[in-house]
């Protein structure tokens, strides 16, 4: 069961939206088209508003159509109806362009344009990508749909992509990321091991668990929810293997609690790492590094380098290619860390983001 919305905008010249007769034979034609695909249509309300007209319409069915014109030259036309699981589109996408095409054609319109049905509903499909564009994906079905002390967690298979975790309505990784894992931990480019290495979050497993295939002398993964490796162990276990379910081996060990507590830790007993990785919140996209998000992030990497030996290397994901005022400001950041550091970067194109992400290698300026 789903809401389906249908859009379709168009443009005109201003003088004719204007023109109240000119409106008139405008909505005229538009509801002659609209019957076309919906019988009974009734005009149930329509008013002047600041920035111009709307009107509405519905149809035995109820389906609900709200047609706005802009002062300025727009015209939008909003159909939106409840569709059950079994049931057809009551206007499919090729009846929605017939239906722009003769609008155009009949009002001489300058142009228009008509967008599939989104489909809203119990069913999550749309996420935004790091520059807050909209990507619709293939999802058929939720896995899991829970919220901790600290953020909804859902888990849903994508056509395409595999399962795939959800944190806060905000796609994390799916089965289909691989590239992701090993473009932030530099596979190839970096030796792990016989190293000790701290993960900063993580809590999806996998790149603890491609760690552990580089010998590493020892990882410990500090994890503040529990409830995100229960669902991951659960359904992600083709990118984290067992390492969500054992917690603890012979070189590794997954710790439930705060990362800030744990490297405050650290600290006081002097306890020093190869590599810290960063597998916490994404770079914000923001005007200026201020608030609460960009202080967290600045703690991190101060307490990062303080349980980093002289040689270690601070490894992190920022944000996506399409976000490069928010990549500059975090670069400023690392340019102001005492003592100075010097750092990379890498992109790589995650499947399920359908964008190039930004990755970091951070490490002391001398050594």
């Amino acid at each position: 069961m789903s809401a389906n919305t249908v859009l379709l905008d168009f443009s005109i010249e201003p003088s004719r939206i204007n023109d109240e007769l000119s409106r008139k034979d405008i909505v005229k034609v538009i509801k002659e088209n609209l019957e076309k695909y919906f019988g009974n249509l009734k005009m149930i309300y329509d008013m002047l508003v600041d920035d111009g007209y709307m009107c509405i319409f519905n149809d035995s069915s109820a389906t609900i159509i709200n047609v706005r014109f802009f002062n300025e030259g727009l015209i939008t036309i909003n159909i939106e109806y409840y569709k059950k699981d079994n049931d057809n589109q009551r206007i499919s996408f090729e009846s929605s362009r017939q239906l722009e095409n003769a609008l155009v054609k009949e009002l001489n319109l300058l142009h228009g344009q008509t967008l599939p049905a989104l489909d809203r509903g119990p069913i999550v499909k749309y996420f935004p990508t790091a520059d807050e564009r909209i990507i619709e994906y293939d999802i058929d079905k939720v896995l899991f749909d829970k919220r901790s002390e600290f953020q909804k967690i859902q888990i849903v298979h994508s056509k395409t992509l595999g399962n795939m975790l959800i944190l806060d309505e905000l796609q994390n990784i799916a089965e289909a990321d691989l590239i992701y894992t090993e473009t932030l931990m530099q596979r190839g480019k970096e030796d792990y091991s016989g190293k000790d290495i701290c993960i900063l979050g993580g809590g999806d497993g996998a790149l603890l668990y491609e760690l552990l295939k580089e010998n590493p002398k020892n990882v410990v993964m500090l994890e503040i929810d529990d409830l995100v490796m229960e669902a991951c162990n659960k359904y992600m276990n083709s990118i984290c293997g067992d390492v969500l379910e054992v917690r603890k081996g012979d070189n590794f060990e997954i710790i439930i609690g705060d990362c800030m507590v744990w490297l405050d830790k650290y600290i006081k007993d002097g306890r020093k790492f190869d590599y810290v990785f960063g597998d916490l919140t994404d770079i914000p996209i923001s005007d200026t590094p201020t608030g609460e998000i960009w202080d967290f992030i600045r703690t991190i990497l101060e307490k990062s380098f303080a349980v980093l030996k002289n040689t270690g290397k601070f490894m992190t994901h920022g944000n996506g290619a399409s976000c490069p005022e928010s990549l500059e400001m975090y670069e400023e950041q690392l340019k102001k860390l005492n003592p100075t550091v010097k750092f990379t970067r890498d992109t790589a194109f995650v499947p399920s983001f359908m964008e190039d992400w930004i990755f970091y290698q951070v490490a002391f300026e001398k050594h």
